[in-house]
Formats: structure tokens, C-alpha cells, sequence
């Protein structure tokens, strides 16, 4: 039977990016908000590809440091080599090296890597898109504790749905959905620039709410996150229930702030994102 490792075969639970999982690729959106530079959004995107550069050097880093499910419910830092068959029959080998103490410090660890190109890539694309506005109106420091709180409660639901298991989650992924999760509720009407993809085929930029682009995203999340339910997780390695969580902790955490937060006296034209 053949055998592989666990990084070639694609890392699991958080290792997929919020656009490997939008019907739509967005590229740009109204500039709204108070007016400032989102240095904590750019220093956490610049952070994230700092280690994900380390990670490349030192594949023990990824192996201790990812979130692992049973490591965080029993408090126990798992270190050795397991295998595990995978969806299309092989074997797969996951190779756990020794984290932080305490062991539940993944959960933030883990926020901030990632498995491949493009993981990080699909990522960061859309904290570049959304994360701006969402910290000009939370302000600096209520937003980076948003963003963590939002991606510990993902890495949490992920653990809830398969507590035993060994296979490592990383990723931003579950924070950003929660960042998402922010935008429908700030901002609904604003416009989004975006590109639909067929497959390979990407077809012309154009233009949508993002209250139908983002829930376009949530729906099919919260849809393949009902289908995965029948899945185990040590089979499917799909994160939904991962963006649920983020998704649902962001929404409530913005609800809560918003009559607290200065969402700014209007929307302009200018957008901020890729250039077409």
C-alpha cells in the first residue's frame, strides 16, 4: 500500500484556505471606515508569511507547533510517528515533534501557519481585502483581539468535532472567517470587486454587495459543514466546522461591539485591492 507523508499529502482540518472554498475570488472593495494605515492588518499578513518561510526550513516547527485535537483535549504533548489511510486508500504518515508548554498554545500557534503556496496565498488575499476596514473600525488593538479570539474559537470547533484526533490543523483560515463574519454585519452594501472562477477559467472583474459574496461563501460552509457531519475528519480533511466557528464567533462578537464601533459617515468610490 503506498505511503506518504502527512505535509505532501496536504496539511488537515485548517489547511485550506477561505478561497479554495468561494465560488467567488474578490480583488477589491470600497475603502470605508476611519481613515488611518491598517498597520495591524499588514503586520499580521507580514507575520504570517515570516513563518510560513520558517516553516520551510524547519519542518519540525510545523509538526510540533500545528494544533492536533488530541493533544488539546487531554493536555498531553503527542511526539512519534502515526499513520492513518487516507480518502483515496493510501497510507498517510504524520510525524508529531515536540511543541510549547503548555500544549494548548497551539491554538495560537497554529493561526499563523500554514501548508503550502497556496494556503497562504488564498489567506491572505482575503485579509488584505476584508481585515482593512474591519481595524479602522474596531481600532487597532480591539481588532487584533478580535482576530485571535476568532480563530482560537475556529481551531476549537474543529477540536469539538473529532476531539481524538491526531492529525495536525493549521491556518488563519478560521480567524479570517471571522473577519468575513464582521464585514456582513459592518458593511452589507459595500461593494465588492470580484472575480468568478470556473475551474481554470477566471471571467471578467466585476462588481457585487458584499452581503452576496460573502454569503455566498458562509452558505456553502455552513452547507458542507452539515454534509461533513456523516465525515469523519480523520477522512474528509475538509475545515468547515473550522469557518463555522470563526464565522459564528465573529458574527456574535460584532454584534455585540457594534453599537460601540465608529463605522464611519460614508462609503466612497475608491477601492482598495489588486488593479484590474
Amino acid at each position: 500500500m503506498q505511503q506518504r507523508q502527512a505535509s505532501r499529502y496536504g496539511c488537515r482540518a485548517l489547511g485550506r484556505s477561505v478561497v479554495e472554498n468561494a465560488a467567488v475570488i474578490p480583488i477589491g472593495d470600497e475603502d470605508t471606515g476611519r481613515p488611518g494605515i491598517p498597520f495591524v492588518n499588514v503586520a499580521i499578513i507580514v507575520l504570517n508569511v515570516l513563518v510560513f518561510l520558517y516553516q520551510l526550513v524547519d519542518p519540525s516547527f510545523t509538526n510540533g507547533y500545528a494544533a492536533v485535537p488530541a493533544e488539546i483535549t487531554t493536555g498531553k504533548d503527542i511526539i512519534g510517528t502515526f499513520l492513518f489511510q487516507a480518502p483515496d486508500g493510501s497510507t498517510v504518515q504524520i510525524d508529531e515533534a515536540p511543541g510549547p508548554r503548555p500544549i494548548w498554545l497551539t491554538l495560537l500557534t497554529s493561526m499563523f501557519m500554514h501548508g503550502g503556496w497556496l494556503h497562504l496565498g488564498g489567506n491572505m488575499l482575503f485579509l488584505f481585502i476584508f481585515g482593512d476596514n474591519i481595524e479602522k473600525t474596531f481600532g487597532h488593538i480591539k481588532y487584533i483581539a478580535f482576530y485571535l479570539i476568532c480563530g482560537i474559537i475556529a481551531a476549537l470547533a474543529q477540536v469539538a468535532t473529532d476531539p481524538q484526533s491526531i492529525i495536525p490543523s493549521l491556518g488563519a483560515s478560521g480567524a479570517i472567517s471571522g473577519v468575513l463574519a464582521s464585514y456582513l454585519v459592518l458593511y452589507p452594501r459595500n461593494q465588492v470587486r470580484v472575480i468568478l472562477a470556473l475551474g481554470f477559467i477566471f471571467l471578467r472583474p466585476f462588481t457585487v454587495p458584499a452581503l452576496v459574496m460573502i454569503g455566498v461563501w458562509a452558505l456553502l460552509q455552513f452547507i458542507n459543514g452539515l454534509g461533513a457531519i456523516a465525515v469523519s475528519t480523520q477522512t474528509s480533511g475538509v475545515a468547515y466546522w473550522a469557518h463555522i466557528g470563526g464565522f459564528v464567533a465573529g458574527l456574535v462578537l460584532t454584534l455585540l461591539s457594534r453599537p460601540f464601533l465608529d463605522t464611519g459617515s460614508g462609503q466612497t468610490t475608491r477601492y482598495t485591492g489588486a488593479p484590474t
